[in-house]
Formats: C-alpha cells, sequence, structure tokens
C-alpha cells in the first residue's frame, strides 16, 4: 500500500514578535514615567519592582523569540505533531482520535494583533506533566481553521445557544475566600505602586479618622468591611474579564456533537469538547452560599481531568439555570428526579464521628492543662455536628432512566447524573460501624469524570437494588456473605465497559 504525500510542517505566526517588542516598550514605561516624569528620587525599594518587571518583559520577548524560531507543527490524517527546542530537540505528537478538547484564548496583547493560543486536549498526562499540545502563538483565522479540522464543528452553531451570559451572576461570584485573597492582592499592588510615585497609602488611611478612639473593635469591623469590599469589587471585575460575551452552544460536527463555549471580555477563550465523551454532568453547591442558589456545573467527561478548566461548562451561577443546561446537555432531566432518603442510622454515624472528632482536639489540648480542654471542645462540637447533619442532609440517590443519580457533600453538596451505560463496575463495602448500623456505601465506577460516583450510607435493601439496576448485564458475583438481605448474597454484573 503505498503512503499518500507528506503533510509540510507549518511555523507559528511571526506576528508574535511585535507582540513582544510591545510588551517589552509596556514593561518599561513605568520606570521611564517614574524616573522622568514624576518629580520623585529614585530609591532602591522604588527602583527594585520596576526592574524585575522591566526584565520579565524582556527574557518572556527573548524566549518567545526563541519558541518562534525553533517550533514547526502539522495536523496529518491521523496525528497533531509539534516540534520545538533549541539545545533539547522536543518532539509532541498526539492522534487525532485521543482528543477532547480544542481550546483557543487570547491576552489582550495577542488579541490586539489577531493572534490565538490553541490548546488541544489529550487526557492522559504525559511524563513531563503535559496534558495537551500548545500551539502558541497563530493567527486568528488558522485557530479557527484548525478548530474545525480537529473537532469537525463549524463557526456558527445551527440551533441557538444552550446559554449566554447574564450580568445578574456576578452576585455568586463575588464572595468567598478567594474575595480576601484578591483584596490582599490588589491592596499590596496598590500600596507599592503609591510608593512609587511618593504617595504613603498608610499615612493616608491612617488620617482618615480616630483610629484609638473608635477602638480595637471598631477598627477591626471597619478594616473587615473594607477589605471585603475591596475583594469583592476585584472579583467582580474579574468575573465581567473572565465571562463577559460567554455563550453555551451544541454544533454538529463529524459524526458527533461538540458543546462550544466562548468567553471573554479581553482575554477572548473558546472551547470546544467532543459530546460522544460526555458520560453525565455535576451540579455542585457551597453550603455557604446555597441560601443564594449558587452552583457550580460541570461535565462528567472520559479523558478530561475532574479539574481541568474544559470540564466546566457555565460560569459559577444559580442553580436553576445550572439544572436546565444540564438537562439540556445530557438530554434529560434526571437531576430533577425524586431522590430516596438515607436511614436515619446514616446521621447516627456522622453524629458519632463529629463528636470523636471534637473529643480528639479536647484530647489534643488537654495536656496544656486548665480548661483548654473544653473550651476546644465547646468550639469545635458545634460546627463539627452541624456539618454531620447538613452531610446527611445531602444524601440521597435515585434511578432517573437512563441515568443513575447521587448526591452527597457536607461543604459542598454535588448532585451528579451518571449515564448507566458508561458505569463498568460496582464497588460495595461495609465497615464494622455500617454493619452495625445496616448501612453500605455502593461506588458506580466509571472511565470518566472522578473514576467513581458513591452513594455514601444507605440501606443494605437500597445498596442491593441500587446495584443490580446500575448495570446492564447480569454476571452474577457473590461480593461476600456479611452483605445480605433476606439471607440472599448480593450480585452484581460486570458488563463490557465503555
Amino acid at each position: 500500500m503505498s503512503e499518500g504525500p507528506e503533510v509540510g510542517w507549518r511555523r507559528l505566526a511571526p506576528r508574535m514578535i511585535l507582540v513582544d517588542a510591545l510588551r517589552v516598550a509596556l514593561s518599561l514605561l513605568p520606570g521611564v514615567l517614574v524616573l522622568l516624569v514624576l518629580d520623585t528620587e529614585p530609591e532602591p525599594m522604588t527602583l527594585a519592582p520596576l526592574a524585575g518587571v522591566a526584565a520579565w518583559g524582556v527574557v518572556g520577548a527573548v524566549a518567545d523569540s526563541v519558541r518562534w524560531a525553533t517550533t514547526r507543527y502539522r495536523v496529518t490524517e491521523t496525528h497533531v505533531e509539534r516540534s520545538t527546542g533549541l539545545f533539547v530537540r522536543t518532539r509532541r505528537s498526539i492522534s487525532r482520535d485521543r482528543i477532547r478538547s480544542v481550546d483557543a484564548d487570547a491576552k489582550p496583547l495577542r488579541r490586539l494583533f489577531g493572534l490565538r493560543r490553541v490548546t488541544v486536549g489529550a487526557g492522559q498526562m504525559t511524563t513531563a506533566m503535559e496534558a495537551a499540545l500548545t500551539l502558541d502563538a497563530v493567527t486568528r483565522r488558522e485557530a479557527a481553521a484548525l478548530r474545525e479540522e480537529l473537532t469537525g464543528a463549524p463557526e456558527k452553531a445551527a440551533d441557538g445557544p444552550l446559554a449566554t451570559f447574564e450580568p445578574r451572576w456576578v452576585v455568586h461570584n463575588i464572595q468567598g475566600f478567594w474575595a480576601y485573597v484578591c483584596a490582599a492582592g490588589v491592596l499590596w499592588g496598590g500600596y507599592w505602586t503609591a510608593q512609587m510615585v511618593g504617595i504613603d497609602l498608610a499615612d493616608a488611611v491612617g488620617s482618615l479618622a480616630d483610629w484609638e478612639a473608635l477602638g480595637p473593635g471598631w477598627t477591626a469591623a471597619v478594616a473587615v468591611l473594607a477589605v471585603s469590599v475591596v475583594g469583592a469589587v476585584g472579583m467582580a471585575v474579574a468575573f465581567f474579564a473572565e465571562y463577559a460575551h460567554f455563550r453555551l452552544e451544541r454544533v454538529d460536527g463529524e459524526g458527533t456533537t461538540v458543546l462550544r463555549t466562548t468567553s471573554g471580555l479581553f482575554r477572548t477563550r473558546e472551547i470546544a469538547r467532543d459530546e460522544s465523551r460526555v458520560r453525565g454532568i455535576s451540579v455542585s453547591q457551597p453550603l455557604l452560599w446555597r441560601w443564594l442558589g449558587t452552583a457550580d456545573t460541570m461535565l462528567i467527561t472520559t479523558g478530561l481531568r475532574i479539574w481541568s478548566s474544559a470540564v466546566t461548562i457555565l460560569p459559577r451561577g444559580p442553580v436553576d439555570i445550572a439544572r436546565r443546561v444540564a438537562a439540556a446537555v445530557i438530554g434529560s432531566p434526571a437531576l430533577d428526579a425524586p431522590l430516596t432518603r438515607h436511614p436515619v442510622a446514616a446521621l447516627r454515624r456522622r453524629l458519632l464521628w463529629a463528636t470523636l472528632a471534637a473529643g480528639s482536639c479536647a484530647l489534643l489540648l488537654a495536656p496544656l492543662g486548665g480548661s483548654a480542654w473544653w473550651v476546644a471542645a465547646l468550639v469545635v462540637l458545634p460546627p463539627a455536628l452541624g456539618l454531620a447533619i447538613a452531610g446527611y442532609r445531602s444524601l440521597g440517590h435515585a434511578v432517573a432512566g437512563d441515568h443513575l443519580v447521587v448526591r452527597a457533600g457536607a461543604l459542598t453538596r454535588v448532585t451528579s447524573a451518571l449515564r448507566r451505560q458508561a458505569v463498568s463496575g460496582i464497588r460495595v463495602r461495609q465497615s464494622l460501624l455500617q454493619r452495625r448500623l445496616g448501612l453500605a456505601t455502593v461506588v458506580a465506577c466509571t472511565a470518566a469524570g472522578e473514576g467513581g460516583y458513591a452513594v455514601y450510607d444507605c440501606a443494605v435493601g437500597d445498596a442491593v437494588a441500587f446495584a443490580q439496576v446500575s448495570l446492564p448485564g447480569q454476571i452474577p458475583l457473590r461480593v461476600g456473605e456479611p452483605l445480605t438481605v433476606d439471607r440472599t448474597p448480593l450480585t452484581i454484573s460486570v458488563p463490557g465497559a465503555r
């Protein structure tokens, strides 16, 4: 059999050199303004950050120039290949049938010059800890051609979008731990920026009020409020910058469909996911913001790790929209199915562990003497019991048509719908305490997402029923005598996994 003509190698876009030149100029600009325009005396503490920024810009420009000169890539009928490196030559190849996602994004400067960074996701990590092949940077037209060539998805969808950006979602994205991290970054950067131009923000804040007259309590309250506001504003700006113009749509590809998201205000991003790899969907709700109806929506899919940004198909937003989009993606309202509640014995088990955890904290402080041990117990016990109750209230499971539905989680309640055809096996386990309480945990194993989705602490009868309907074939296997219902050992199935 004669081989087809060899596909030629392509180069990255030469426009990236212009981007690097502009980046170097912008990195030098703050130093020029401080030293030449503003009437300030240069000091080591002022010059050091400026020199660091300038050096970072120059080093990045040189590295990008070398990468442009040494990188080649090509797309054949069977593989995507990239060759790069100056002193050590590296060649990377991905089989096209292993491609799970194609991600195209552009930072402001590259967007200005019509460039994109294309990331071809292949799922499995390499020995170099690479999960994808990256082409940085190609022209916008070349990025669109690559996406269409690798996914078969055209530029425009035939039908309307499954979801579009709504400004009200910002309410769900301005709270939490990361708001305070954002505030710390903004305040630190603002302080040193002001120092560069001769402004001392500490003195400015100190002159705003008589803090000694307010006292430590009110001063701390004002500080927390100010940091919260700064963090919320920073998170809001970051949210709009990342998700403005968000759009989720289903696009027909070659023999399959593609779930494509586009978003970004200054830095645009587009991700295309092969829908034939999707095995289900998860909607998670953090405990502290459940009253607000906040939810995250993630795909259960093969070839993409659970922490990959490609599995997130919606920004954090209202749970009703998350459930509507989830039903449209998997083609079933499985997440709305009524769930089987777990027995009260599951609550007793959680309360016992919470009490033991609080007692352990008290024992650790007992050597200090005095009242430290019982104060620790009183401090730890209420939240531990609260989490135990929240964890119990989250438990539930159901079989909804072609999907298994499981729900669990104390700090974050996660409801997952997994296709029954995607289940490769069932694992049932019982601890001594579970056996005493008549409980069991059933795990539906799969090659997608987290690798297994568990029904925690359900009644043994429910565990048997759930295991028997989770798998399409019936090859009886004895799991063990301890797990029985009416003296009948549990039988599970092992069909061909997909």
